[in-house]
């Protein structure tokens, strides 16, 4: 009984602490108006004409006119019908009733005069637009008057003034210098300043010093990648495809364009444009196809047994909602399965703006790609694509010539299979060499066996007696011997090898003795067998990085092989002639011939190099040849021909090139708009398996129209449209959303939600202001990020004070700064910059620092990380690589998002799991080891300066004399703990030490480097 007691008194409290003050209408009435009325009476259930989720429909009414009487609750239809009382039905209908304390509540609000902000109270309700105060046309509001003139730097500050004047309230004095500048150089660049940036702008004392340090910062190219990593959050960029097989994908050029366009500070109309519809532009320039990027970032599925056009369907959407919430500010996929709940957005509505998006070339792995070739690989194409035409040309030449050739070339074959062997003749050899130290056996039949110690590589040379005049060609024969590894023809453990190249010489004999070894041409070769990707052909390509080899997919391996080798000109003498055959065999692996034999032939050379199908083929009669069976024999005929075989062998050669120079070019992924606009549907409740009625391209019907001129809106037509000065929201929502980077949270707190359940404009005219201003002066974010960050309001301190937390407790109006803690990417770049390590190279693709092992344990497929070892190891946090499935460590730990939709403002959480990471990170601690090595190579000679300045470096201001004392303090225990423990020492130390610096010295300055970055007040933006 006690504790009922207890819990009504504190209930008789509390209603007596409202009757004191005035209720607050978002706070306390709008909640109850929310969880008990809106099912009914709100946008598209207006029951009785009676809608209460906007204040001014409140004193409007509906069908029986006011629903609320100012001042008078006994009066009020709202109160009557919540209480029983009168004649009115009691309500909600279907509902449980309020509580009799929120109908006393309500009551009081009520008598108190039903006050409601001042934003909806002078809305006006047209037939064409909602009278949510957000749907409607920017107008440039006046500047207040204030009182305190002199704290007033530019028009921002009459508006705050203004504001905190009407609470009696005070702005906070101008932050320390040392702050000012930490706070601007994170904001405006994501990294903090410099020593000497530091000293010189403290030193600075001309009355502009500010603007100019300000003016430095947005002229600096870290500029553009610093607020680049906020776009690319709402563009939902990642390096990867999503989903659990979540294959890598190249974007990156579409980063690199963000920075550009950031650095150069394109106007945001165009910025937005060329990212929705450059592709669209007239003669759209290779930077504005880039740009449609943006909408590239969906998800890719490319998981065996999906429905290709459900996946298409779902990246349409997210497209629609991307475009929703990052320009309009409004939750449209709330209408993509039925009409929007609170928002007058129908499902009509939204798939008329899903018509807009729904006719891209993009299903899945059939996306549009453009390939982006450095200014030497157009060379080279060039280059190459001309001598691919040439060579097709001579082809086509020597085609033509050869066709009256093909009776002759088919009865030769036919009578030379007559003979078994082809005449061929095993060579007997006279000499033979391993340059390498193997020995060369020559058994019985003519065969040579290779043994002894077996070297990693190794090139066999063979002299061989005479050869007869007229010789056309050379037989390689692999065979097996027991004595071989899985008695296969090879060294290679399982019996294989790789035989590189074979170059054949002669010598002949003269009446003054044999002659010097000339070389001869090889002009084809072919295999009974060749494993794939080392064909035959290799062993005449004249590329030692390439090879024949023998493995099989299926069966066994280790079985006799050969390989033809024909001669580009028969050769001749009139006397004995020799010939010496290199098999060269350049893989550092074991992978030698293990036994072989040589033979030559002097048939026809149109009768060498033909396979098993071709002599099948012509065994048969010609009559009994099908057309396939024909196309094989022309093209046996033409391979015959050395000519034509060396014309394309070299034609393949060079498309061989092509193929994998093309592979070397990067490419991006691009918007492209097909030929013939798709039919769209509405889907109903969201199933692409339930086409509705038909729509056309268009926008919500709350919003102004598009001009009468465009029947049909394309991409361009829609981003026209949206930052156009009669559409009202892009430029609120943009303006917001840079106020909000700026001072934590934006002026409506819901930057992402602009519709009846966002919350209202803590300074509605003040966004409006900005809104007008951006637009006036065309869109110009460098000049609105200068006017926000040079005004007297971003310059106060973020000082707590305890007496207006009572009076404004979430520093709405603003009465002081507010500090919060860094993003993901930044707290990488502190520790960076601090360590002196920090590779300032703006763009490029995306770099892979040291991460934990075993972060995809957990993913379907292993993902490749070849951790950086140069200057790419320590590049910006933005430029890591990004794997939707398994996304760096530290980056989600640090609340980044997870880039599957767009993320329009970061959560910041404050976990255990954070500190563990800031002391313990494998990345971080290699940072905080070259931070203590750089104190102690470019600090002062003694422990005082060296602290005082590794405390200047990582907080941009001096230390107190109380926190230089617990440095000190602390060094010096470290000292001694790392002087006894040498082992704990070594294990910490760095690969290079600074001179007359011992490995327990550093270890110390490492601890106190550790303790400098693991404060709260590094990690923080003050």
């Amino acid at each position: 009984m006690t504790v009922v007691f207890a819990m009504l008194a504190i209930v008789q409290t509390g209603i007596a602490a409202e009757k004191e003050k005035d209720i607050n209408f978002e706070k306390q009435i709008r909640p109850l108006l929310k969880q008990h009325c809106y099912d009914c009476h709100s946008q598209g259930g207006e029951e009785s004409g009676l809608r209460l989720d906007y204040g001014a429909n409140i004193l409007k009414g509906g069908d029986r006119g006011p629903a609320v009487i100012p001042g008078k609750s006994i009066e009020s239809p709202l109160f009557l019908s919540l209480s029983g009382q009168g004649n009115i039905p009691q309500m909600p209908h279907d509902l449980p009733a309020l509580k009799q304390a929120e109908i006393a509540l309500i009551q009081k609000w009520i008598d108190q005069g039903a006050k409601i902000p001042e934003a909806e109270q002078t809305l006006k309700v047209t037939q064409k637009t909602s009278d949510h105060w957000a749907f409607h046309p920017i107008k440039q509001p006046k500047l207040p008057v204030v009182k305190q003139q002199k704290w007033v730097r530019n028009s921002i500050d009459r508006f705050i003034l203004s504001r905190l004047e009407q609470k009696q309230l005070k702005p906070s004095q101008e932050a320390e210098r040392s702050t000012l500048i930490r706070r601007l150089s994170l904001d405006l660049t994501g990294l903090p300043p410099s020593l000497k940036e530091v000293q010189t702008f403290l030193a600075d004392k001309r009355p502009d010093a500010y603007e100019r340090l300000v003016d430095r910062l947005l002229a600096s190219p870290h500029y553009g990648e610093r607020w680049a990593r906020h776009w690319l959050d709402v563009a939902r960029y990642a390096d990867s495809n999503g989903f659990t097989i979540d294959g890598p994908r190249s974007i990156w050029k579409y980063r690199d364009w963000v920075i550009k366009s950031v650095n150069e500070n394109m106007p945001f109309d165009q910025f937005v444009t060329e990212q929705l519809a450059g592709d669209l532009l007239p003669n759209p320039t290779t930077d504005q196809l880039i740009a449609t990027g943006f909408h590239r970032n969906t998800l890719i599925n490319q998981e065996g047994g999906t429905n290709p056009e459900q996946f298409r369907v779902e990246a349409v959407v997210d497209r629609v909602n991307t475009t929703g919430a990052a320009f309009l500010g409004l939750t449209v996929g709330c209408a993509q399965c039925h009409k929007h709940k609170y928002d007058p957005i129908t499902q009509r509505d939204f798939y008329q703006l899903y018509a807009i998006f729904n006719s891209t070339a993009d299903i899945n792995s059939a996306s549009p790609t453009l390939p982006l070739p450095t200014a030497k690989q157009k060379v080279k194409q060039q280059d190459l694509k001309k001598e691919v035409a040439d060579f097709t040309k001579q082809l086509a030449g020597r085609k033509k010539s050869l066709k009256s050739e093909f009776q002759q070339w088919k009865q030769e074959i036919q009578q030379s299979l007559q003979s078994k062997n082809q005449h061929w003749s095993n060579l007997k050899t006279r000499t033979t060499t391993s340059q390498n130290g193997a020995t060369i056996t020559v058994l019985e039949d003519r065969s040579l066996l290779v043994g002894g110690k077996i070297p990693k590589n190794d090139t066999y040379v063979i002299e061989t007696a005479a050869i007869p005049s007229g010789t056309t060609g050379l037989r390689l024969e692999v065979l097996t011997h027991d004595s071989l590894p899985k008695m296969g023809p090879g060294w290679a453990a399982n019996g294989n090898f790789v035989l590189d190249e074979v170059t054949v010489d002669v010598t002949r004999q003269t009446k003054s003795g044999w002659s010097k070894f000339e070389s001869v041409g090889l002009s084809h070769a072919s295999a009974d067998h060749s494993q794939e990707k080392f064909p035959a052909s290799y062993l005449v390509d004249g590329d030692l990085k390439t090879g024949w080899a023998i493995n099989v997919k299926k069966g066994n391996m280790n079985v006799n092989r050969h390989a033809i080798i024909r001669l580009k000109e028969p050769l001749t003498s009139s006397g004995p002639m020799r010939l010496r055959v290199m098999l060269k065999q350049t893989r550092d692996s074991k992978y030698n011939v293990g036994r072989f034999r040589l033979s030559t032939t002097t048939v026809h050379p149109r009768v060498l190099n033909i396979d098993t199908a071709v002599a099948a083929i012509l065994k048969q009669p010609e009559e009994k040849w099908n057309a396939k069976q024909k196309t094989t024999l022309e093209q046996a005929f033409y391979q015959s021909d050395a000519q034509w075989s060396d014309l394309n062998q070299q034609l393949t050669k060079l498309k061989s090139e092509q193929t994998k120079l093309n592979k070397s070019i990067v490419t991006t992924m691009v918007m492209k708009e097909l030929p013939k606009p798709r039919e769209t549907f509405i889907l109903l409740r969201g199933n692409f398996l339930s086409p509705g009625a038909r729509v056309t391209p268009g926008v919500p019907a709350v919003l102004p129209p598009m001009p009468p001129a465009v029947k049909s809106p394309t991409r361009l037509d829609f981003a026209k449209w949206l930052t156009s000065k009669q559409q009202p929201l892009t430029a609120r929502v943009t303006v917001n959303r840079y106020w909000q980077r700026f001072f934590g949270k934006g002026l409506v707190e819901t930057e992402n939600d602009f519709g009846t359940q966002g919350t209202m404009p803590s300074h509605p005219q003040l966004l409006d202001w900005l809104a007008h201003e951006f637009m006036r002066a065309d869109w110009n974010v460098k000049g609105l990020h200068r006017l926000i960050v040079t005004s007297a309001a971003y310059r106060q301190t973020s000082d707590f004070n305890q007496e207006y937390q009572k009076r404004d407790p979430r520093n709405l109006l603003l009465s002081r700064q507010n500090r919060f803690r860094l993003e993901a990417e930044s707290i990488r770049d502190l520790f960076l910059a601090s360590s002196g390590l920090l590779t300032r190279k703006i763009g490029g693709p995306s770099v892979y620092p040291p991460q934990p092992e075993g972060i995809y344990v957990l993913t379907q497929n292993k993902k490749s990380w070849p951790e950086e070892k140069g200057e790419n190891r320590y590049r910006r946090g933005m430029y890591t690589y990004f794997w939707r499935s398994s996304p760096y460590p530290m980056l989600p730990t640090f609340d980044a998002p997870n880039s599957n939709t767009t993320c329009t403002r970061r959560v910041r959480s404050n976990t255990p799991l954070q500190a563990l990471t800031l002391a313990n990170d494998q990345s971080l601690f290699e940072l905080i080891q070259g931070f203590a090595v750089r104190i102690l190579q470019e600090g002062p000679g003694y422990d005082e300066g060296r602290l005082r300045q590794a405390f200047q470096i990582c907080l941009a201001r001096t230390p107190t004399d109380h926190e230089l004392e617990v440095l000190v303090r602390y060094l010096s225990e470290q000292r001694t703990y790392f002087e006894k423990s040498k082992q704990e020492a070594a294990e910490v130390a760095a690969k290079k030490l600074p001179k007359k610096v011992t490995v327990a010295e550093l270890a110390s300055w490492t601890a106190v480097a550790r303790v400098l970055m693991n404060l709260d007040e590094y990690i923080t933006r003050e």
